[in-house]
């Protein structure tokens, strides 16, 4: 993820609490991926089928590792996309990705978790989603 602009994983970060606006804005300008995984962190299938059909499947397995599908944890893993693997971590408030990102100087990363773990705590899930 670090090939977008901070802007643009800020416009993300936005979206996850729900602002459509934002939503419209990274679909219409070239990362509808990013507004898919926004979807498909907020719980739809059918971001995640897009996703996976569109050539996101790192994104695909961040949702389902954020999801505690170990899994979808393993494969970010084993493909190189250790920078989602921390996210996922720092998404569960785990203190080593915490500072991963504080050490990195990557405070859009810790946004990005921080309105993740807002919309979870506010949330109740469909734990009927799809194995990765």
């Amino acid at each position: 993820m670090l090939e977008y602009e901070p802007k643009i994983l800020l416009a993300f970060a936005e979206t996850l609490g729900g602002n459509e606006e934002i939503f419209e804005w990274l679909m219409k300008n070239g990362y509808p991926e990013l507004g898919a995984l926004s979807k498909c962190l907020r719980g739809s299938e059918e971001a995640f089928e897009w996703l996976m059909k569109n050539g996101y499947v790192h994104l695909g397995a961040l949702d389902r590792a954020i999801d505690g599908d170990p899994n979808a944890y393993l494969w970010l893993q084993k493909n190189d996309y250790s920078l989602l693997t921390v996210l996922a971590d720092a998404c569960h408030a785990k203190p080593e990705a915490i500072e991963y990102f504080n050490r990195h100087n990557l405070p859009i990363f810790l946004l990005i978790a921080r309105k993740f773990i807002a919309f979870r705590d506010n949330q109740t899930y469909d734990y009927h989603k799809k194995i990765f």
